[in-house]
């Protein structure tokens, strides 16, 4: 929805500064720009896009005088319009009917203690004059980023890593430390950057400092939904998700859905169709022939468009057209992640910005309702961990089986958590990365509850829906993920470990699908979004030779860096085409990040 700067400083470039960030970030609000200073050496500044109440009177940064209190955020608050009506009992009066008005006064009364009761998707920089203090805060579920950076007496936090770079107030230096957990994640380590001295605040995390920029502390946010119980909820699960797409269409702009194809997109495209009442806008991907088959998507979602309200169009990716593009979708992109889905999502939402404002897409189902493969493999490790640990030992030594067998034995482990994480890495975890990440895993509930819990922790924030808001927001349109409505997610909570374990993958989202009439969609098998690479590679040699040297480059410049059995690989690429495509399309991505920002 828009862009989030605060600049705790007393240099003399503090006014170049706010200004170099609030411009930097210009296509995350491309509807208004601005900054001021709000007391001695404290600067905000904001980047609006403008989704509800699109009158000028709505922009930020937000400000009410009589209490001192400026505010600058990003996102949407689901239950705005109950604290609206709690603030009005309370004798508030507004002058907006945005969300941020709302956000700015439930501030000024309640304070720290009363964001718990937000429901949304928020980043948020709320400084507090008359109580000299500031507050920065993220949603618990990791909905929205902001980054920030204290050093030296300045304090900077923003929406975006690059902002906070081009401010000239952070070192622009590489953090090297974060390669190697990149090649296993795809993504730098939760609260880490790619930016020597720049954190992340992770999801739920509120910070306070004085306005002289001395840290007064950290809470977390809880997670608080008044959902009902799983056994009330399950025979009314439409109803459950269908107030959630409502709520995330409701704006005073067009909105539409990134169509896949797949059993997720599909139920929200179905239930907003049939409740919303008039034509969906959908954006699919599609792939020349000989891809076309293997790579299904477009065809499965223009089989559930054909004959209903919609307005769907399909981007045809091509070798030559990715290469055309990809200089532009580098220099656009804020944060490297290795997934393909990051670059699709990114030409979806170029075409799109012709069209809507928001994109709703499916992400979030499979991390709470154990869709992925790697949550099949793990019910099946953990129904005879021995026997698995035994089988997994004899086949280190003597490699049997398919592909398939060899993968899943391969991430064993005789730590059940280490299991996990190896199903979750692209590879299997080395000691040191392991260990590290060992004190972010949930250990409250049981071991299947915790495996989906630290999907939900790490790669669902630092991954899908990392790469959903930046590549979104690059073309200003806001990524919205109705899976993700608290509703839904403290349904999802609330089930057992015997429950989760002993359903079917995503159960009562393919029932649904099933009783709709979708049943070819609901047995459509789990299938990612993502690009041809194998095939590019070994069938495209335009594209082979454009990842090739920058793979090699790469591996010359961090020799020192990465570990010993993947050199290999960085010095003759051309040789693991088929079996590491992967890891080569994320090497091929992070250099030329890389070498695009000059660090």
């Amino acid at each position: 929805m828009c862009g989030v700067h605060l600049l705790l400083t007393f240099p003399q470039r503090n006014k170049e500064a706010i200004q170099a960030m609030t411009q930097t970030c210009r296509h995350r609000g491309p509807d208004h720009t601005a900054w001021s200073q709000v007391a001695p050496g404290v600067y905000l500044g904001a980047n609006r896009l403008k989704i509800l109440d699109l009158h000028d009177r709505a922009n930020q940064p937000l400000v009410y005088r009589a209490a001192q209190a400026h505010l600058a955020w990003n996102g949407f608050l689901y239950n705005y319009q109950d604290l609206r009506n709690e603030l009005l009992q309370e004798g508030v009066h507004f002058e907006t009917a945005s969300d941020g008005e709302v956000l700015l006064h439930w501030l000024i009364r309640k304070g720290a203690a009363g964001v718990g009761r937000l429901q949304g998707m928020y980043a948020f920089a709320f400084v507090d004059g008359k109580n000299e203090r500031v507050l920065v805060a993220r949603d618990p579920l990791g909905v929205k980023s902001l980054y920030y950076a204290q050093e030296k007496g300045v304090l900077l936090c923003s929406s975006e890593l690059r902002c906070l770079r081009r401010s000239g107030l952070v070192p622009g230096h590489l953090n090297e430390a974060q390669i190697v957990p990149y090649m296993y994640l795809r993504h730098a380590l939760p609260s880490h950057s790619f930016l020597r001295g720049v954190q992340e605040l992770l999801p739920g995390e509120l910070r306070t400092w004085d306005l002289q920029g001395k840290p007064l502390g950290s809470t977390q946010i809880p997670f608080k939904a008044a959902g009902p119980k799983p056994a009330e909820t399950g025979e009314n699960a439409e109803e459950l998700l269908t107030d959630a797409v409502l709520k995330q269409v409701h704006a005073d702009v067009p909105a539409g859905l990134i169509l896949s194809g797949g059993a997720d997109s599909s139920l929200i495209y179905h239930l907003w169709n049939k409740h919303g009442g008039g034509a969906v806008p959908t954006f699919t991907v599609g792939f020349q022939r000989p891809y076309r088959r293997a790579f299904a998507d477009a065809d499965f979602a223009a089989r559930l468009v054909a004959g209903k309200r919609a307005f769907h169009q399909e981007i045809t990716i091509s070798p030559d057209w990715f290469l055309e593009t990809w200089p532009d979708y580098i220099r656009e992109l804020d944060v490297p992640v290795g997934d393909a889905a990051s670059y699709l999502t990114w030409a979806v939402a170029k075409k799109a910005r012709n069209t809507v404002k928001i994109l709703l897409s499916g992400a979030g189902a499979d991390e709470l309702f154990a869709g992925y493969n790697r949550h099949a493999a793990y019910k099946r490790y953990l129904a005879n961990p021995v026997f698995w640990n035994r089988a997994a030992s004899v086949g280190k030594r003597f490699p049997v089986g398919g592909r398939r067998l060899r993968q899943f034995l391969g991430g064993i482990h005789p730590d059940p958590i280490r299991t996990f994480m190896n199903f979750a890495g692209l590879y299997p975890l080395p000691d040191s990365l392991a260990t590290e990440l060992s004190g972010l895993y949930p250990k409250e509930d049981g071991p299947f509850t915790n495996a989906l819990a630290w999907d939900k922790k790490v790669y669902l924030v630092h991954d899908l829906l990392k790469i959903h808001d930046n590549a979104c927001m690059a073309h200003g349109i806001e990524g919205r993920v109705p899976f993700l409505d608290w509703q839904v997610v403290d349904w999802s909570l609330r089930r057992s470990e015997a429950d989760r374990r002993n359903a079917a993958p995503k159960h009562w989202i393919k029932s649904l699908l099933r009783q709709e009439g979708l049943a070819a969609h609901a047995r459509r098998t789990k299938f990612g979004f993502g690009l041809p690479l194998k095939e590019w590679l070994q069938g495209h040699a335009g594209f082979r030779n454009r990842v090739v040297p920058s793979v090699i480059h790469f591996g010359r410049r961090f020799e020192e860096v990465l570990p010993s059995e993947w050199k290999p690989l960085t010095r003759h690429p051309e040789k693991h085409l088929g079996n590491h495509y992967l890891l080569l399309y994320n090497l091929f991505l992070l250099n030329d990040w890389i070498e695009e920002n000059q660090l």
